[in-house]
């Protein structure tokens, strides 16, 4: 039995035999013949197995000594210096015979008939273990999806990042084919311009040729009549040559800033368009960025302050169930603890305030009548005679509590100035 008066069986087996020096064999050969160890009496020996009562004997009692002395836990947890001080006791006693412990071995502890203590342990430890398994299990499903989520989000980016390269490589693409359209259109626009020049200065040649030509022969032909008309004809010429100068270099100047326009138009359109494109791109794979990393923190602290919570709620309901069972067995068992926690909670006194609310404004009207103070006279009218003057305050009752007037052919029996007046005063028989 511990130190807690808790009772257990502690099998276990000892070794023991003679020691090797001469004189542990001369006591243990005097044990043997059925003397004691220092005195000359003869022992009353049981038959051979007397020695082995006598070691049974020792080791029991030394056992008891020890365990007396120590806790359940000490014993369970430290069995190698439990099974070292039973041994160091056992020694002790058995040097007087001569005997000496060779090996000594200390099985499991074993409850007692009628008790369960190491039964409820072990059951403790494998619902521990049982519980722990799950916490990991838990552990491991949280780091699997916590795994499965960080590479979905990962694959995401990796396709976005492929995606983004991919519209900024059609951008260029769509940039140079642009460059290369501007660049055939001027080229276009300056072949036309030459070759309007070169038709210009071959009909101003022609012209001019002609001129010269018709200038000779009207001089030839009438150089007086030429030679008046000379200055109107030269001026005229000289104006439509101008004024037709003008015109082409008018209309090559508007085609040249027309095609350096839409030249120049066309390069910040696809310049504005690869730029939009290209923050686009980087706008999106950010977005995703963040709200994947946000995503992964928010789901992290969630599971963490759920498991937190379940830890800490466990624990609380654990304690406060050990703190009643404590109240319990202190206050007397089960009634006494409520009846404290009635007496904790001022409970009698919330019940009283209640029945107190429940008839608080009650107004019960309450009629009092007599039949007269000798009812059992011998008067053979008197039972009539009280039930009629039991009906006025019976009536005018009914009408004060519940509203319900009686008919007027009753009031009204007997005469007006003898009529029943129940909505007056009230009637008391003898009045």
């Amino acid at each position: 039995m511990t130190i807690e008066k808790l009772q257990f069986s502690l099998p276990a087996v000892f070794t023991i035999g003679p020691a090797d020096d001469v004189d542990s064999l001369c006591r243990y050969a005097k044990i043997l013949t059925g003397k004691a160890a220092n005195s000359t009496k003869q022992v009353t020996t049981t038959g051979r197995n007397h020695v082995q009562d006598i070691v049974k004997g020792i080791i029991e009692g030394e056992t008891r000594v020890i365990v007396s002395s120590m806790t359940m836990e000490e014993i369970f947890k430290e069995r190698e210096v439990f099974k070292t001080a039973v041994i160091r006791n056992v020694q002790k006693e058995l040097d007087q015979f001569g005997l000496r412990i060779y090996n000594a071995n200390v099985k499991e502890l074993q409850d007692t008939p009628g008790s369960e203590y190491f039964t409820f342990l072990s059951r403790k430890a494998h619902e521990g273990a049982s519980n722990q398994a799950k916490v990991d299990v838990a552990n491991a499903m949280m780091m699997g999806n916590i795994g499965e989520a960080e590479k979905r989000g990962k694959t995401r980016q990796e396709i976005s990042k492929i995606d983004a390269a991919t519209a900024v490589l059609e951008t260029q693409r769509k940039s140079e084919k642009a460059q290369a359209d501007a660049q055939l259109a001027t080229t276009q626009i300056n072949l036309d311009m030459g070759i309007n020049l070169a038709k210009i200065e071959a009909t101003r040649k022609a012209e001019s040729k002609d001129a010269e030509l018709q200038r000779d022969v009207e001089i030839q032909r009438a150089q007086t009549e030429l030679e008046a008309r000379r200055a109107t004809d030269l001026v005229h010429a000289k104006i439509e040559r101008e004024s037709a100068q003008q015109e082409a270099d008018a209309k090559f100047y508007g085609d040249s800033k027309s095609a350096d326009g839409f030249f120049y138009a066309q390069k910040q359109k696809a310049e504005a368009s690869y730029l939009a494109t290209v923050k686009g791109a980087d706008a999106l794979v950010y977005q995703q960025k963040q709200e994947a990393e946000a995503s992964f923190y928010r789901a992290t602290k969630e599971a963490d302050a759920a498991f937190v919570a379940k830890q800490k709620e466990a624990a609380g309901i654990t304690e406060m169930a050990k703190a009643y069972q404590h109240m319990s067995s202190v206050l007397g068992g089960p009634q006494g603890l409520l009846t404290y926690m009635m007496l904790q909670n001022n409970t009698h006194e919330k019940l009283a305030k209640a029945n107190a609310q429940a008839i608080h404004g009650l107004q019960p009207k309450i009629t009092v009548w007599n039949t007269g103070e000798n009812s059992w006279s011998a008067d053979a009218m008197a039972p009539v005679r009280n039930l009629m003057q039991s009906l006025p305050p019976l009536l005018s009752t009914i009408h004060e509590q519940t509203g319900i007037a009686p008919p007027g052919w009753l009031a009204k029996m007997g005469g007006e100035g003898d009529g029943m007046n129940v909505k007056g005063e009230k009637m008391v028989n003898g009045d």
